[in-house]
């Protein structure tokens, strides 16, 4: 056996199992086989059968068994050839005598016949009713309720796997296998209720083949062979019935290994340690059912031995059962010293485990909303964060942390809130069954709808039937559905609060990176006492908060590693880096173009400003609010008409004063980027498209 099963081995290390097997399944349905083959390829189904019921009991979980509804359907194959093999034999030879196919068709005729064709044909017809209309209908329904469930399922699981992921509960490994996994488990169930449809096939057939045998053999035989109708009725009965059971037991068994399979559920045991367990754990159980076997027993004319027996044997059992010390749980168990007790819940002392960590990201829905980030109800919300995480993360050259998402009553049904360290940083309301169709600027006609802002930039918006998208498109509206419409809200506050969301631990990781390509510069970096992690931090910070991306940090460093000699102050140090990245970010503003246009102060204005900076020691600048709002108009101005010429709104001033005009503006003059005169790159032509300011200075007062 050995040997036999070395050389299956080596052939299926080959690739040659499946092909060999096919052609000997072939050659059975075409060539004509001896009757001591026959007894060999029945025997070996029988064991095919047994191993398969086997492997299905002790496997723990069912998915463990990926390859049964292939080993079914070559069982079954195999089982049908053999089915056609014997019936060429015993239709041919079938007249010489009950031995002409073999002798284990003859034994099991025999066997079940018992010298009585009535019995034989009633025995063989309750097994086929046990298999076909129990076992196989029953394995087939259930195989197709799991199959149906686990598809449904499927998408709540892979929600669950995000939502894991995201909260940094998991790793990208981890998620990957379990993916892998809920994949597996939906083929697995799916094949299965294909292949039940096989079992439930091959019991009909077995009718089938068993009454073509007989009545054609009784015909053959009486009409080729010469012989009585009660000598072919003898023959051919008893082959037809050992031939059908031969092929009904291999049948019964693996029908019952499919409803073994089916039934399973996915637990770390074997069927019988879930059974015994469950149903022999509980001593009350087995204490009631052995006193009713006990009156039972009592009652004249029962079998009283018997009877009194089983309640004995089952009372015993419960005895011990309950005797038995329950062990705590592993996880909950608490060594406490000799004589004390653990307290009660209410008594214990507080750890700081009791003190829950403040999310840095989170995100709140109404109970209306929650359907957006539940797969199951194919909400699309996690994957587009998780996608805009990804984006932002390659944009601005750090991890962007998961997002916490949590429901909360406290809201209205329609309502989210976004939180950084639990401040709130942005909320709106929002229609899950409608969609926002956005005016951009310009539209032609009007569109039904209840009138709105745009949560994100705040533009005039209207909430629209969905069935009305096509009229507001062609109308010239943006149309997003409202998880578009709560992904861009996510992405614009994670723009603007960038350099909120990196930490030491973030800089840490990215020296460690750093560090793995230039070990060197890493080392000079922070070799120097005075240039500490946090003040590398301050300047990430301070660049990422102008939206000046940190990919390049290998020139930080180097810049950072130069000038830390001469200065540690963290400004100093962010206005020598942006020198250093200044193609990027000119590159990251007009993109290839060669020409960068610019909007420019007045001379006389930007003098004034720059004094009255130098005069407060660099806190505020002592202009008259009036000039202060003017300017600030004028600006915006400015920055309008280049957003609706499609360009980007660039402020250039003097270095000295960059910094502060920067922090003055932002958040006055959306989307203005403010550079200095020293931060544009050599290779640019400049085109200053409007002056800011030329009569202001005259009426300024310091």
């Amino acid at each position: 056996m050995s040997t036999i099963a070395e050389r299956l081995g080596g052939l299926a290390r080959l690739g040659l199992g499946a092909p060999v097997l096919l052609i000997a399944l072939l050659a059975m349905l075409v060539l004509p086989l001896p009757p001591f083959l026959l007894d060999l390829l029945f025997t070996f189904n029988i064991a095919l059968s047994l191993i398969v019921v086997m492997v299905a009991v002790y496997t723990p979980r069912p998915v463990d068994f990926a390859a049964f509804p292939t080993v079914l359907l070559l069982a079954t194959l195999l089982r049908l050839s053999l089915n056609v093999a014997s019936t060429r034999v015993i239709l041919l030879n079938g007249g010489s005598g009950t031995e002409a196919a073999g002798k284990v068709i003859e034994a099991f005729g025999e066997f079940v016949l018992g010298g009585n064709f009535a019995i034989g044909v009633v025995v063989f017809t309750i097994l086929v009713i046990i298999n076909f209309v129990v076992i196989t209908k029953g394995a087939g329904r259930v195989s197709e309720v799991s199959a149906r469930f686990t598809l449904d399922a499927m998408p709540g699981k892979q929600m669950a796997i995000d939502a894991d992921l995201n909260a940094g509960l998991i790793s990208q490994d981890e998620a990957r296998k379990r993916r892998e996994g809920v994949a597996e488990e939906a083929d697995f169930y799916g094949s299965m209720d294909g292949a039940s449809k096989f079992v439930r096939g091959d019991a009909m057939a077995g009718i089938l083949i068993l009454f073509i045998n007989v009545l054609g053999g009784i015909v053959i035989g009486t009409t080729q062979h010469g012989l009585t109708f009660e000598e072919a009725t003898n023959n051919f009965v008893l082959l037809s019935i050992g031939d059908g059971l031969v092929a009904q037991i291999p049948a019964l068994l693996l029908s019952s290994a499919t409803a073994i399979i089916v039934t399973r559920s996915s637990t770390p045991q074997d069927i019988g340690e879930q059974v015994f367990g469950q149903m022999f754990a509980n001593p009350r159980v087995l204490y009631v059912a052995s006193g009713i076997l006990g009156i039972l027993g009592m009652i004249p004319g029962m079998p009283n031995l018997v009877f009194l027996g089983l309640a004995s044997m089952l009372g015993g059992v419960a005895y011990l059962n309950a005797r038995k010390p329950v062990a705590p749980a592993p996880d909950v168990v608490e060594r406490l010293p000799d004589g004390m007790e653990l307290p009660a819940p209410e008594d214990r002392d507080l750890s700081w485990e009791d003190v829950p960590p403040v999310d840095l990201v989170s995100l709140e829905v109404g109970y209306r909303l929650i359907p957006l980030v539940d797969r199951s109800q194919d909400g699309q919300l996690m994957g587009r964060i998780k996608g805009i995480r990804r984006k932002l993360s390659q944009e601005f050259g750090f991890l962007i942390q998961p997002v916490h998402i949590r429901d909360n009553l406290e809201l209205s049904p329609n309502q989210y809130r976004i939180s950084l360290l639990g401040v709130t940083a942005a909320e709106a309301e929002v229609f899950p069954d409608r969609e926002l169709a956005i005016n951009p600027g310009q539209v032609y006609g009007s569109v039904p709808g209840t009138p709105t802002k745009d949560p994100t930039f705040n533009l005039d918006a209207l909430w629209i039937d969905p069935s009305d998208r096509e009229s507001a498109q062609a109308a010239g509206y943006t149309v997003v559905d409202t998880a578009t419409v709560i992904a861009t809200h996510l992405s614009q506050v994670f723009r603007e609060n960038a350099h909120r969301l990196i930490g030491h631990e973030e800089v840490q990781h990215l020296l460690d990176q750093l560090a793995r390509r230039s070990p060197k510069l890493v080392e000079n970096l922070l070799s120097s006492k005075a240039l500490s992690l946090g003040v590398v931090l301050k300047v990430l910070q301070n660049l990422l908060a102008e939206q000046v991306a940190i990919r390049d940090l290998r020139t930080i460093a180097e810049i950072l590693a130069e000038r830390a000699l001469k200065s540690q102050d963290p400004a100093t140090l962010t206005a020598a880096v942006r020198v250093a990245l200044s193609r990027s970010i000119v590159q990251d503003l007009v993109g290839p173009e060669d020409e960068l246009p610019l909007i420019a102060l007045d001379p006389a204005l930007e003098q004034l400003l720059h004094k009255s900076l130098q005069g407060s020691q660099g806190e505020t600048i002592g202009i008259e609010p009036g000039l202060a709002e003017r300017v600030q108009r004028l600006v915006m101005d400015a920055a309008r008409r280049q957003e609706a010429e499609g360009a980007p709104a660039v402020l250039v001033v003097a270095p000295e004063i960059r910094s502060w005009i920067a922090s003055w503006l932002r958040g006055a003059v959306r989307n203005l980027v403010v550079l200095a005169f020293t931060e544009i790159p050599d290779n640019r032509r400049i085109r200053v498209v409007a002056t800011v300011g030329k009569s202001e200075p005259a009426q300024a007062r310091a």
